[in-house]
């Protein structure tokens, strides 16, 4: 695959959160406002922001953002510093603080198995 055909592929941003029932409140309103800043650039193309119902997985909360390429991301992660300096937030030292456990990962779709 050529490194063209690379950039032009959708990126997906996944993003997994347990968060503490106390925290919910505060985690929320931060996916909220932080997805409203990413919404805003050019690439983005969707998101779904989802709350585990049900099974035994260890994450309550899943963001999934889908980027027209992964180019993109330099520019949304330029944004995300931007808006948490203007709120003056530590995000890192929040979820630490809150007791929200993460992952985070960006992934590409599969193209399958070499013949």
């Amino acid at each position: 695959m050529s490194s063209q055909s690379n950039s032009v592929a959708p990126l997906y941003r996944i993003n997994k959160y347990t968060v503490p029932v106390e925290a919910r409140q505060e985690f929320v309103e931060l996916v909220d406002k932080t997805l409203a800043v990413i919404r805003k650039q050019d690439g983005y193309v969707k998101d779904l922001f989802l709350e585990q119902h049900a099974g035994p997985g260890q994450f309550d909360f899943i963001t999934m953002i889908e980027f027209a390429s992964a180019d993109v991301a330099p520019k949304v992660a330029a944004a995300l510093i931007a808006f948490d300096h203007q709120l003056g937030l530590d995000r890192e030292a929040l979820m630490k603080t809150l007791g929200i456990r993460t992952d985070f990962a960006s992934y590409r779709a599969f193209a399958g198995l070499a013949a």
